[in-house]
């Protein structure tokens, strides 16, 4: 199957945060005065047209803090969610319209389902009780996937490709596993040919490598067992005031980095396997498909678009130049796409001279220059698309590290101080600048193990994610000064893994891509705290951040295959982190 689970995808202080604070006691409604218990309404603002309202308790009248309310429209596939607050009210003010599903979650509770409709008024009031969830199996299948990743009967040593931190570099790192698609029933014949096929787009054949691997693999084994775990997750606070838009990317197979253009203030992602450009409409909700042109160059024999070129496109990264044009990184057949969003039509694309393969993430300098790095060929590239002239800058030699052949060359991006270019070599653990003058290559030892993405803040400072052990890094390129944050965990020894940062260009807080808790992150530099933000569907793994004008953290929804995400469409979502008004007023 030409889709199923394609991959490819100093001084050091180390600060834990978060780690497993337990579930604060949800207050009993009967000591709260009559007061408190009816301060739930938020009053409409004339900026929405509905607002949905009510409290949510356990079967014992108790509120219940934390509990994601979602509201969606079943024809447009637009949806909305608020969380309760400590008192378990929620309120959300909506533009959707007509007959609307709404549906409640939160761990250890089951779902509640029902319909409500603002055909009739502008304010509809519901509250909700909730049933705790009544078996082991339930809770289970409710828990994200790293739980059951865990259930791997992993090797001991860390060391090895099949040490946890090992397997999670090498399988999870372009989608998830342990969701409920990779949970289906299959014994080890069933997965050694998936095995082999994703060990391949590593340029590694290994059989007794991929054996063990379906070995550990067997739903027969430990793998398939209903997870007694019982992990803890926190509410922090800040879920009280945030709100969550999702926008449907239909006929979208795997929609890769999504950058929000601050020119007309849409969402423009890269559909990797459908080689189209996808334009969201955040105001309708509605997107436009754009086929990219054809590969100038033939397939190499055996494509399969990873160790050699395909005759599909394969866009993995975009970013925005000077004169409205959007430059893509067309992986699979070694190009620098180009898209006019004036005119929303193609360009012809530069071809990346050899030996440059596999052209992987993009950033643009303030001269307009599109640097990229190539993961198959251990380089970064330089175009200059006013002379269509490339540079590529071989980096130092480095041993791979894990089941690749390579060293994977994969986040980049352009310091705002000296225009220095760092990236990060994902199978390398390493991270490295080119001088933008010289083109000259310093690289050092990553502070944290799978480097993956990397960005600057706008005083110079460099975050990089750390996927193989659930971290992020600080760095003072002028001094290398670096602190390590440890994320969050919500039971010890079941590691994160944050795929990529941003950085809010007003706040300064670092929001994080993390592909196994079915949660996004923020990191508060200030107070060296994470807030955790649970997303709407399980199966969730996003790809980058990108933010509007108005504050909102964007990313696209993409899986891979788009079967192992809840409801099974890619999407797009948008984070409004302070949406919701604190103040209450009495119901009416």
């Amino acid at each position: 199957m030409r889709h199923e689970l394609a991959c490819v995808c100093m001084a050091i202080v180390l600060i834990a945060c978060g780690d497993g604070r337990p579930v604060s006691e949800p207050q009993d409604l009967a000591s709260a005065s009559s007061a408190d218990a009816t301060a739930a309404k938020q009053a409409a603002s004339s900026d929405h047209e509905h607002l949905l309202f009510g409290r949510v308790t356990d079967d014992n009248g108790r509120p219940i803090e934390g509990v994601m309310v979602r509201l969606q429209n079943a024809e447009a596939l637009l949806a909305e969610s608020v969380f309760t607050d400590r008192d378990g009210v929620y309120r959300l003010t909506t533009d959707l319209s007509g007959t609307l599903s709404v549906r409640t979650r939160v761990p250890y509770y089951s779902d509640r389902e029902f319909e409500v409709s603002f055909a009739e008024k502008n304010v509809v009031e519901s509250d909700i009780e909730l049933a705790a969830m009544a078996s082991d199996e339930e809770i289970s299948a409710s828990l994200p996937s790293v739980f059951h990743f865990n259930q791997i009967a992993f090797d001991e040593d860390p060391t090895s490709v099949l040490s946890r931190s090992g397997f999670q570099r090498d399988c999870a790192g372009c989608h998830q596993f342990g969701n409920e698609f990779t949970r289906r029933d299959r014994d080890q014949s069933l997965w050694s040919p998936t095995i082999a096929r994703m060990h391949a787009y590593f340029g590694n054949t290994d059989a007794e490598l991929i054996a063990r691997r379906a070995a550990m693999l067997d739903m027969s084994g430990p793998y398939g067992d209903t997870v007694m775990t019982r992990p803890s997750f926190p509410v922090d606070p800040e879920a009280h005031s945030a709100k969550i838009y999702e926008y449907p990317l239909e006929d979208v197979i795997f929609p890769h980095d999504a950058e929000i253009s601050p020119v007309d203030g849409k969402s423009y992602s890269v559909d990797r396997l459908g080689d189209t450009m996808v334009v969201t409409d955040l105001v309708t909700g509605g997107s436009t498909h754009i086929d990219m042109p054809s590969p100038k160059r033939p397939a190499e024999q055996n494509a399969n678009g990873y160790t050699s070129r395909s005759s599909k496109p394969g866009p993995h990264s975009l970013a925005l130049g000077k004169g409205n044009l959007w430059y893509t990184t067309n992986s699979t057949s070694d190009e620098i796409g180009v898209f006019d969003a004036a005119s929303q039509k193609w360009r012809e694309s530069f071809v990346v001279p050899e030996p440059g393969r596999y052209p992987h993430t993009v950033r643009i300098d303030a001269k307009n220059i599109v640097w990229f790095t190539l993961a198959g060929s251990e380089q970064i590239g330089r175009l200059d698309p006013a002379t269509g002239g490339f540079d590529l800058i071989d980096l130092p030699k480095r041993r791979p590290i894990g089941i690749a052949l390579v060293t994977t060359p994969y986040g980049i991006d352009v310091s705002p101080v000296d225009g220095k270019v760092w990236y990060a070599r994902l199978y390398g653990d390493a991270i490295g600048f080119v001088d933008p003058q010289t083109l000259e290559v310093t690289e050092y030892d990553s502070p944290i193990r799978g480097p993956r993405r990397l960005r600057f803040n706008k005083a110079g400072e460099l975050w990089v994610t750390g996927y193989t052990e659930g971290m992020i890094a600080h760095i003072k390129p002028d001094t290398m000064d670096i602190e390590v944050h440890k994320m969050p965990e919500f039971e010890k020894d079941h590691r994160p893994a944050p795929y990529s940062l941003a950085v809010h260009p007003d706040t300064q807080d670092i929001w994080i891509n993390e592909t196994m808790t079915d949660r996004v992150y923020r990191f508060i530099p200030g107070e060296r705290r994470f807030v955790s933000y649970p997303m709407p569907l399980r199966g969730t793994y996003t790809r980058d951040f990108s933010f509007t004008e108005d504050g909102k953290a964007c990313t696209a929804n993409s899986p891979i295959m788009n079967v192992a995400l809840e409801g099974g469409i890619a999407n797009l979502i948008c984070i409004d982190p302070d949406a919701i008004d604190s103040n209450p007023i009495e119901r009416g």
